[in-house]
């Protein structure tokens, strides 16, 4: 088995490169990195804690970086800065300014544990991998919005492309403005191959109608669930097909998800998830993802 490739959204989680929040969440400005009522640095971190603990419950191994105190609050949150290919991985740019220093810190996590680098995001492009969803092994779909812009979709295209891989976006609302945040994982969260997880109010209708083209069946999570958690209840981790760890609080999601045959998983994250908008995926950067 090699150590890298992750061309997909479910399969079995098998290696992860994850950051524990320590100094620069403590000293975090909340109005600054647009933290909510809820954010508390000592909760978040107690609670980052238990989620990492059903993270390797799963067997899953964990790549760790760690925080020595360089102000980048938001890079706990690792889904974003990269994302690997059976190729290597992508360095990508920021769409949040205050984030820009973070890719670099990826590659060099990179370099440590052995994933090749098969190229990087040049400006003005800029892509956050929340807003990257493979459909399957050779389409990637990117959200257009406030974090990823038609030039980084280009790059991404044009790094992909001699694999095979088609790159296809499609425009995001604005919803709650520009300086929050709607990824395109903040309306859909895969499942297993043929499962997700929806809110589809918010949803690109191209992107809607392309998954029922592909088979994939679609639950729709409770609408008030998702604007009670600003859409948090949504953002949910497969650690292997239909095996899934979730923000506790959101009992509607939960079941709809159990009624489809997935055994779910729940950590309480109101100071960590809620208050500081990223969830349990946007909390990991699957290194390796590969069928049981």
């Amino acid at each position: 088995m090699g150590a890298f490739g992750s061309q997909a959204m479910s399969t079995q989680l098998r290696r992860v490169l994850m950051r524990r929040p320590g100094k620069s969440l403590k000293a975090a400005d909340p109005k600054a990195w647009h933290y909510g009522p809820t954010f508390d640095a000592d909760r978040a971190i107690a609670q980052y804690a238990e989620f990492a603990r059903l993270v390797e419950k799963s067997g899953t191994e964990i790549v760790w970086m760690e925080d020595e105190g360089d102000g980048l609050a938001d890079s706990m949150f690792t889904q974003d800065p990269s994302f690997v290919t059976d190729h290597g991985a992508v360095i990508l740019r920021m769409g949040k300014k205050l984030r820009l220093a973070e890719p670099a810190l990826h590659e060099e996590a990179y370099t440590r544990a052995g994933v090749p680098i098969l190229g990087r995001l040049e400006a003005p492009g800029t892509v956050e991998s929340g807003d990257c969803v493979w459909v399957d092994a050779k389409t990637l779909v990117i959200g257009r919005g406030v974090r990823s812009n038609q030039s980084g979709i280009d790059q991404v295209a044009a790094l992909l492309a001699p694999h095979g891989i088609t790159v296809l976006g499609f425009d995001l609302p604005l919803w709650q403005g520009a300086e929050a945040c709607l990824h395109l994982m903040s309306v859909i969260s895969p499942l297993a191959d043929d499962l997700a997880l929806v809110h589809a109010p918010l949803m690109p209708a191209a992107f809607y109608f392309l998954l029922q083209d592909k088979g994939i069946k679609l639950i729709h999570a409770p609408e008030e669930e998702f604007a009670a958690s600003s859409g948090l209840n949504l953002n949910v981790l497969p650690t292997s097909p239909r095996n899934v760890i979730m923000v506790a609080g959101f009992p509607g999601t939960k079941a709809a998800m159990e009624a489809e045959g997935c055994t779910v998983e729940t950590f309480e994250a109101d100071a960590l998830c809620i208050a500081c908008e990223g969830g349990p995926t946007c909390l990991t950067r699957p290194i390796l993802r590969r069928a049981a």
